[in-house]
């Protein structure tokens, strides 16, 4: 323990100078406790009745070897011959009583060991054994003039008086002056991260070796940085932590941060008492209005629009409250448009007059396909030298929001049963989409943001992709259930670097991890309700369109007549538009998307079944024939 320390730490602090010299007699009022607390526990009439009956029997074992050492001198005087009977005899019981002796000896030790006499009578003694003997010597060697003959007794008696000072002190509890501010709890928070307080109780907590600087009061509460000495480091010190909860007193619902300090042998307490969002509003949505409030800075929180992200929370942290600000500035603008791609319903219904929405399966397929083909689309056309496309009415910025990817996961699994028309959906297409959007169409200005309840990649029951999870860089999660939920959304590291999203309070507080310099800071959130977002005006609902470029018609090697042939009766299904597309000389995917002005997700299903019966072949080079001319 560094004394030094604690003392300039408490002369600070404290009112009076017994209050400062406390902590310095604290160490000898504890040891003189512990030892006069296990000298009473060990006081029983159990062990009293041992000690007794253990003094008896060294009493006559004693009695008999005094006795056994008399008869063998009589013996020993009566004959000069050591080899005789008599003396033999004695020899032999003068043995056998000592031994027994020896043994009532070490048994009386024991009962007297388990039975010590009270630490104050043992104080006593030690003062008299001192004070008498050497008063009488120095009496009896001094002049009867001299003032000092009995100065033993005297300095026995200073003695006496220095220990109960110090353990007056020792006992003492410091007052600490504390700033006017404090709320009752953070005065008794406080004053137990006090030096004077922390030197005299840390040592039956396991805590001895550890000074703590005087709390100071922020915005975001009480913070104290605590000195570590011999063995300790800031990671075996934060192992520590429901030691010093207990210490503390504090409430298990507070949260307490214990994190490395400014040098090696140093951490910090930060008790989270208070909030920096205290006292702002955060309800509604205006544009431009910051996400959340940092609560320990209390700084606004800005996520900007055309970033990739992840929005993980468990039922009931205010997952969709707090991400219904972000939907709402993503189809404000004229260049943006909103999808929300909605298993579970519920939020779609209130963005239907601002957004597109998915809801079943083939809509979740129909618009992911369409997002593909826009996406290469685009893609062709970012001019060299740019690396997204330039945002505008016609090629606007398209936010696509995944709320619950569990539910869209397994959404993807299902297989439709085959009908008469030919082999059923496959709607693996979902996830094969969405990860090509992930990976691909950030430079076309198509963003994915992705929302689960259930942040794992277990294989069994997902909720999140690990392609698309590879792709994220904003990671939002407000509380979740476990500290593997929280590695999973924020990286391996988020348990030794703090993102403890699973201590996280609910509802609306979150954790925003943007890049290497993000500061695991619990976020305020903005809290947007359902009927705010009806309430919002009607914003323009992004449609994939027919290509502007002119359909070509075939190359034909003879001169075609000049009479109109009969107009082809109009094909009844999507199938037949495609099957006659081949037979007027498309050959390829995008020949066949261009004639029919069917999406292309829907084309490469149709070619599929045609291929599958045999009306349609794919040659080596991917060209696709009727059946006939193939043959």
């Amino acid at each position: 323990m560094d004394w030094k320390q604690a003392w300039s730490n408490t002369t600070t602090t404290t009112n009076t100078a017994l209050d400062a010299l406390a902590p310095m007699c604290a160490p000898f009022a504890v040891r003189w406790d512990r030892d006069a607390e296990r000298r009473t526990q060990l006081r029983t009439p159990e062990h009293l009745k041992a000690l007794m009956s253990a003094q008896r029997e060294h009493n006559s074992a004693r009695s008999t070897a005094v006795m056994a050492r008399n008869q063998r001198s009589a013996a020993r005087k009566a004959t000069n011959n050591p080899l005789s009977q008599n003396r033999r005899a004695a020899r032999t019981a003068h043995k056998a009583a000592r031994q027994h002796h020896s043994q009532a000896r070490a048994v009386l030790k024991a009962a007297q060991n388990n039975y010590p006499a009270t630490l104050t009578t043992r104080a006593v003694q030690a003062h008299a054994a001192h004070a008498v003997p050497g008063g009488l010597a120095s009496w009896l060697m001094s002049e009867t003039a001299h003032t000092l003959t009995v100065w033993p007794a005297s300095l026995s008696a200073g003695l006496i008086v220095l220990n109960a000072a110090g353990l007056w002190l020792g006992r003492r509890q410091p007052s600490v002056r504390l700033d006017d501010g404090m709320s009752p709890e953070e005065r008794r928070l406080a004053s137990r991260l006090d030096p004077s307080f922390w030197v005299q109780n840390a040592d039956a907590r396991g805590l001895s070796g550890t000074v703590p600087t005087p709390a100071k009061l922020t915005q975001a509460g009480l913070v104290a940085h605590v000195r570590l000495d011999g063995r300790w480091t800031p990671k075996s010190f934060r192992a520590k932590a429901d030691e010093i909860r207990a210490l503390l007193g504090a409430r298990t619902a507070l949260r307490m941060e214990i994190t490395s300090g400014s040098h090696g042998d140093r951490a910090t307490i930060t008790l989270r008492t208070r909030s920096a969002a205290d006292g702002i509003d955060l309800t509604g949505w205006a544009p431009g209005a910051p996400w959340g409030i940092d609560t320990i800075t209390g700084d606004p929180v800005m996520v900007p629009l055309g970033r990739r992200m992840l929005i993980a929370g468990t039922s009931g942290s205010g997952k969709s409250w707090s991400t219904r600000a972000l939907l709402a500035d993503a189809s404000e603008p004229a260049d943006h448009r909103l999808i929300v791609i909605d298993p579970k319903r519920v939020e779609a219904l209130n963005w239907q007059h601002r957004a597109r929405t998915a809801v079943r399966r083939d809509d979740v397929l129909e618009v992911t396909d369409e997002l593909v083909e826009e996406m290469h689309e685009r893609l062709e056309e970012i001019p060299r030298g740019s690396d997204v496309i330039a945002i505008s009415a016609r090629r606007p910025r398209i936010t696509v929001f995944v709320d619950e990817g569990a539910e869209v996961i397994a959404m993807a699994r299902h297989k439709a049963p085959r009908t008469e028309d030919g082999p059923g959906t496959d709607y693996v297409r979902i996830m094969e989409n969405l990860r090509t959007l992930a990976r691909m169409a950030r430079a076309g200005e198509i963003i994915l943001i992705w929302a689960t309840q259930k942040p794992t990649m277990d294989g069994k029951s997902p909720g999140l992709d690990p392609q698309i999870s590879a792709q994220i860089t904003y990671r939002a999660s407000l509380a979740l259930s476990t500290s593997s939920e929280s590695r999973v959304v924020f990286g391996e590291d988020a348990t030794e670097d703090g993102w403890h999203a699973h201590k996280l309070p609910m509802p609306g507080i979150a954790m925003l991890r943007s890049g290497p310099k993000s500061q695991p800071h619990p976020v305020k959130t903005r809290a947007f309700s359902p009927a705010d977002v009806i309430a919002l005006p009607d914003r323009p609902i992004w449609h994939r369109t027919a290509t502007s470029q002119p359909t070509r018609s075939p190359l034909h090697l003879v001169k075609e007549p000049t009479t109109a042939p009969a107009a082809a009766p109009v094909p009844a299904s999507n199938r037949d538009r495609v099957r006659q597309a081949v037979a007027d000389g498309a050959r390829t995917l995008r020949d066949i998307t261009d004639r029919t002005g069917i999406n292309k997700g829907t084309v490469s299903r149709e070619l599929k079944a045609l291929i599958a019966t045999g009306t349609l072949l794919r040659t080596d080079d991917g060209m696709v024939l009727p059946g006939q001319q193939a043959a």
